[in-house]
């Protein structure tokens, strides 16, 4: 009877997870309408994340290092058109549509960010390859912690000076010691953390909306002052990253699944990570950031179904 219980509980949390687009959504209306309702978040939003990719790190072990060795061409399609694809994508929209300074650093900012750990939800409900989704993810955030500071830098340096080596100091407070803290507890006390593994997605979706809304709350005049520029910028960085990783998987030969993996790693970003930095800059510069998160959720929520309705054709695995 306590096993019934607890599996009803998962599924319950599982639900409530699979419907974070809608709780991210929600949340940025209601910081629109009350801002004070979520700007409070604001000093927790670095340790917020923090929690994030610890809850990440208690998710992977020692062992999931060596796929990378299994998928290596995949995993170095994806990767690399995560941070060649959208850091160029980032800084033409900035350019082509004259977005003010801060804005721009923001876009910029955000277009250098690793995928985010939202994107695995949406592969498992797409139907795509959640291992190669999971594996993405961990090799994209563990190369941003070098990449995301120099992109930014070398493509939004016009704009304004960049502090690359503050910004890999950051990097490195909130992304990779929470990560291998959780590999380590993961790895030496499997059975204290495996609660934690089942609450982890749960926590990382309230801590994104909380993420999100204060951002959107504390920018609100700034976001409204920039006006349909911003907004369709944003938009055109997410789909080109959903389009174009599509289509490059699909003119390299990989199969269906594939294809829908790399797209939603390369048009999902770590907007978390991205609000972060941007907030180390300028308040305004964290504003892209947050709609990106709203944005890169809803498309993939949207992408997510319709692929669901499809059954990926299955076909050997392209190395």
């Amino acid at each position: 009877m306590v096993l019934y219980y607890i599996a009803a509980l998962s599924r319950k949390l599982q639900l409530f997870t699979n419907g974070f687009a809608l709780w991210v959504t929600l949340g940025a209306v209601l910081a629109w309408i009350r801002p004070d309702l979520f700007t409070w978040f604001k000093p927790y939003i670095g340790p917020g994340l923090g929690v994030i990719m610890l809850g990440m790190g208690i998710t992977l072990s020692f062992k999931d290092f060596k796929e990378i060795f299994k998928r290596p061409g995949a995993i170095g399609v994806g990767v690399g058109a995560q941070f060649i694809i959208m850091p160029l994508l980032g800084w033409s929209l900035a350019t082509a549509f004259k977005l003010e300074r801060d804005l721009a650093v923001g876009l910029i900012l955000v277009s250098c960010c690793p995928g985010g750990t939202a994107s695995n939800v949406i592969a498992f409900l797409g139907r795509a390859n959640l291992p190669l989704s999971v594996l993405m993810t961990m090799c994209s955030t563990f190369m941003a912690i070098f990449l995301t500071p120099l992109l930014t830098d070398t493509l939004a340096s016009h704009y304004m000076e960049i502090s690359a080596t503050q910004m890999l100091l950051t990097t490195v407070q909130i992304v990779l010691i929470p990560i291998v803290v959780g590999i380590l507890l993961n790895q030496y006390f499997p059975n204290k953390v495996r609660a934690a593994k089942d609450a982890a997605p749960l926590v990382s979706v309230i801590v994104i909306v909380l993420i999100v809304s204060c951002i959107i709350g504390l920018n609100q005049k700034q976001i409204q002052s920039a006006g349909a520029s911003l907004f369709i910028a944003v938009l055109l960085l997410h789909l080109g990253g959903f389009v174009l990783g599509y289509l490059l998987v699909k003119l390299l030969g990989y199969p269906e699944d594939y294809r829908r993996t790399v797209s939603i790693e390369v048009g999902m970003q770590n907007s978390g990570l991205g609000t972060k930095l941007a907030t180390d800059i300028s308040v305004t510069a964290a504003a892209p950031c947050a709609i990106s998160a709203v944005y890169h959720c809803i498309i993939g929520s949207f992408l997510a179904a319709y692929w669901r309705r499809k059954v990926p054709v299955p076909s050997p695995e392209k190395e």
